[in-house]
This record gives C-alpha cells, structure tokens and sequence, in this order.
C-alpha cells in the first residue's frame, strides 16, 4: 500500500507543475518518462517555496519559509514525509545523490526576497545561482543518472539556461515585481527611469545565456535533450517578444506568448524529434 502513496506523491507533484508553469509541463512531457517524475518533483518543492515568498501576504512568510526549508531537509534525512510534495522531492535528492548545498543556495535566494527589494551585481548573481542556475544543477543530475563526467562536462551550461530562464522572468515581471512587491532585480536599475538603453545591456546578457546554453542541451542524452530544448524554445519565444517591446510596455504589460504559438513550438519541436530518429534508424 505504501507505493500508493509514492504514486499519490507523485501526482501531487505534477499537478503543481501543471498548474503554475504551462512551459515546463509541455518540456516534460517529451521528456523520456523515466526523467518526468523526478522534474516535476524538483519543480514541484522549489514552485511551493516560490509561492510562499512571492504569494502568501497575509500568513508569516518568514516563519512558513524557514518551516518549510526545514521539513524539506528533515525528509531528505529521514526518507519520509506526510508532505506528498516534499516525500518526492526527498526521494529525488537521495536517488540521484542532489548535494545539499543547491538545496541551501536555493533557500538563501528565497529567503532574501523576503527583505531585499535592490540588488549589487554580486547579490544579483548570487539571488540568480541560487534561485535558477542551482535549479538547472539539480535537473542535471537527474539527467546525468550517475554520470560524473557527463555532469561536471554540462554543468555550465545547465547554469546558463537557468539564468537565461530567470532574467527573462525578470524582464517579463519588471512591472509587478516592482508594483507589486517593491522589488527590482537587475542592478543599478531605477525603475522610474529604466531606459532603452538599459534594456538593451540586459537583453545582451540574456541572449549571451541562450547561447552558452544551446551548446548544453545539444549535448544532453537523448532522454533528456527533446524536453529541455522545448523549454528553451519556449522561452526564447518569449525573449524575443520582450525585446521588440518598448520599455513603457514593459513597465505596464506582461508579455506572454500565447497559447497557439506555444502548441506550435510544442508539436515542431515533436516532429523534428521523430523525423531525425526515422531517418537515423533508416541509416
């Protein structure tokens, strides 16, 4: 009986990734089904403890926060946990051996949404590493199933396409962000006076992101490589969007891409998959 609860844990977990990220479910999706359950653990814990500090206003959410990030490690120690998001999440770490300190660089960075509202160049990057780039880490050791070499070999790059990811979300949320929760991200940015050319610097280092990241994910196995190019395309999609806007637009809109554009990436991207394999198997 107790892998019914293992598989209620599970769901528990991929419903949350449903939910909230319509782009990340779509790359897990064509994910090999032995790497899904372990993406949408990882989304699942790192997604519960986002929405504490960005979402629940009218609780403690430094109490909530350091409770949570506490439980999370009592589940890795233990094994267990009648928490179904956090028993996958353990059951990930232990499997696939995530090492612990992504998992604190992870909670720093939330925790310091709970005070800062600017950033200095290193507490941006810092605020990045652990928020997004250690995200990427923990997915590559899933992907790496073991593999030291392949690990340490795409560790960069799994580094670039989480902050590629995060600054796009930063640009993306510029408006409520700073409307909403009184925080800027980029360094040296006023919000009041973000000009043109200031975009430009930051697009400039995103799109230097996407590049080191492309080199990534080509040489990710094949398992792993058809979801995560999916997400990448998805959200270079939304890069692009961003940089043809002004930055007055930017200030009072959320770009998106919608959802026929998102179905089309996700059905091309399909289609090239299983044309490449059908004319390799030819051969």
């Amino acid at each position: 009986m107790f892998d019914l609860f293992v598989r209620t844990a599970a769901e528990c977990s991929k419903n949350v990734t449903q939910t909230y990220s319509t782009s990340f479910s779509l790359g897990i999706r064509t994910l090999h089904k032995r790497f899904r359950a372990p993406i949408y653990a990882i989304y699942g814990m790192v997604r519960c403890a986002d929405e504490i500090v960005d979402t629940f206003h009218q609780f403690d959410k430094k109490y909530l926060l350091e409770k949570f990030r506490q439980d999370t490690f009592e589940a890795i120690d233990k094994g267990i946990s009648l928490n179904p998001i956090l028993f996958s999440f353990q059951k990930v770490v232990n499997e696939y051996h995530i090492p612990l300190d992504l998992i604190e660089a992870f909670f720093k960075s939330m925790e310091t949404d709970l005070y800062e509202t600017a950033y200095g160049q290193a507490g941006y990057e810092d605020y990045i590493y652990g928020s997004a780039e250690v995200v990427g880490l923990m997915c590559l050791r899933v992907f790496a199933e073991g593999d030291k070499e392949m690990y340490n070999g795409l560790e960069k790059y799994a580094r670039a396409l989480g902050a590629a990811f995060q600054k796009v979300n930063f640009l993306r949320d510029m408006g409520s962000d700073h409307d909403e929760r009184g925080r800027i991200y980029f360094p040296g940015i006023d919000f009041a006076h973000f000009k043109e050319d200031s975009k430009r610097q930051i697009e400039a280092e995103v799109a230097e992101d996407f590049r080191a990241a492309y080199e990534g994910i080509m040489l990710l196995p094949e398992g792993a490589k058809g979801g995560v190019w999916l997400a990448y395309r998805y959200y270079l999609s939304l890069f692009h969007r961003i940089r043809k806007v002004s930055v007055a637009e930017l200030r009072d809109t959320r770009v998106s891409v919608p959802d026929m554009q998102k179905f089309y990436i996700l059905f091309s991207t399909v289609a090239h998959r299983q044309l490449r394999f059908s004319l390799s198997g030819a051969h």
